[in-house]
């Protein structure tokens, strides 16, 4: 028979891996300020090997508009900058060097708008994940009555999914109107 707890509780961890993959997600988009994880995706070639940047240099913001990377190896500043121009980041590198700097441009408004249709796409994905889980819990209590689950709880069970169902798609609603605002905000 189907344990009602524990397949409540699996769901309310998928719904927070979409929460979490929403986050991640938005951490990487450029709003006009200066974040360091818009770097996270940048692949270095190293001693015949391909590694994250933050493991061959360090990366830090001095001010909003600027990303400072210093190279533990100063031999390395081409290959960073060869890869921050290969990777989407759409940020010309400048170095002296010992540091590479990124100028981070005030994004326009008609960028501004676009920034924000994709952040609502990506949100959307997260909603129809959550949408999904409760879907497939929902199919597998009414499959559990068959089984001999009472009606009864199969109901407090349905409740409670759509309590959860509604905590995380707010949340995820928080989370895209928080970085919506800051993609628009000059």
């Amino acid at each position: 028979m189907l344990d009602v707890k524990e397949t409540l509780q699996k769901a309310e961890e998928r719904m927070e891996m979409a929460a979490m993959f929403l986050d991640d997600e938005l951490s990487r988009i450029r709003a006009g300020r200066a974040n360091v994880a818009i770097l996270d995706g940048i692949r270095v070639e190293s001693y015949g090997s391909r590694v994250p940047l933050n493991q061959v240099a360090t990366v830090n913001c001095p001010d909003a508009r600027t990303i400072a990377i210093k190279p533990w190896d100063r031999k390395q500043i081409k290959d960073i900058e060869k890869a921050i121009m290969a990777s989407d980041v759409g940020i010309t590198p400048e170095n002296n060097g010992e540091v590479i700097r990124l100028q981070i441009p005030q994004p326009t408004e008609e960028r501004r708008r676009d920034l924000v249709k994709q952040c609502n796409k990506i949100a959307e994905k997260a909603k129809v994940e959550v949408r999904n889980v409760r879907s497939d819990v929902k199919d597998r209590l009414k499959k559990a009555i068959k089984d001999g689950l009472s009606e009864d709880n199969e109901k407090d069970a349905e409740l409670e999914l759509q309590k959860l169902h509604d905590k995380y798609i707010k949340r995820l609603d928080d989370l895209i109107e928080a970085k919506n605002k800051e993609i628009m905000t000059v």
